[in-house]
């Protein structure tokens, strides 16, 4: 399971357009909205949306790259999108094992770089669950956002993602309802409009109908923030 999820973003098959199974919206606005089943997200005009897998997968959701094979390999990409979630009941395995997903394998190609760092992350929620040496009866949910800059051959991009394992938590009453884990991450060259986009297509991302801050709002009163 944790192999799945890990190559979640470093997998997917960015150059097979599945436009039959996507709606898109354009705006005068920068951005147009696309829509892939539950998921639905902004990105910029130029960027290339496509299904993150074919039907019968559970990892599903959306990429967006401004050109072919943005997201291949287990290297950071300059540019790029993805919205993610792992449909629980087809990979067969206890809610709150996501847990160690969503803390370690599925954000390692940026969390885990020796080219990236983070400045600034902040943990809403971290319920070890009991398997793994947590409180009888821990709900086993994780739930953090946060945002970095990596060095992309010899150019500088920013990035910001959010994580979220709904494991036995009040977030399981939210989203899809089928999801046990949720990931986003963008990237872009780093610029001064930069953290202004990369927050607006991390805020009007869409899960089943709640955003990135209605998932959050769920868990917030725990919330805790960690220094990068």
């Amino acid at each position: 399971m944790l192999a799945l999820v890990a190559a979640a973003c470093g997998g997917v098959s960015a150059d097979r357009p599945r436009a039959d199974h996507l709606l898109i919206t354009e705006s005068p606005s920068p951005f147009r909205e696309v829509v892939a089943g539950p998921v639905r997200a902004v990105i910029p005009d130029s960027w290339r949306p496509h299904l993150a897998a074919t039907p019968d997968d559970p990892r599903q959701g959306l990429v967006a790259t401004p050109r072919p094979q943005g997201w291949s390999g287990d290297r950071p990409p300059l540019e790029g999108y993805a919205a993610m979630w792992v449909d629980g009941t087809r990979v067969g395995v206890p809610s709150d094992y996501y847990y160690l997903a969503a803390t370690g394998p599925a954000l390692q190609m940026i969390t885990h770089s020796t080219s990236c760092s983070p400045t600034s992350d902040r943990v809403f929620v971290d319920h070890v669950p009991a398997f793994a040496a947590g409180d009888p009866g821990s709900p086993g949910d994780y739930v953090a956002r946060g945002q970095g800059t990596c060095a992309v051959g010899h150019t500088s991009a920013r990035w910001a993602y959010f994580v979220a394992a709904p494991g036995y938590g009040p977030m399981r009453q939210l989203g899809i309802p089928s999801s046990s884990l949720y990931v986003v991450v963008a990237m872009m060259p780093d610029s001064p409009r930069a953290p202004m986009m990369l927050g607006r297509m991390l805020d009007h991302t869409r899960f089943g109908g709640a955003s990135i801050g209605q998932l959050i709002d769920a868990v917030r009163p725990s919330a805790t923030s960690i220094p990068a």
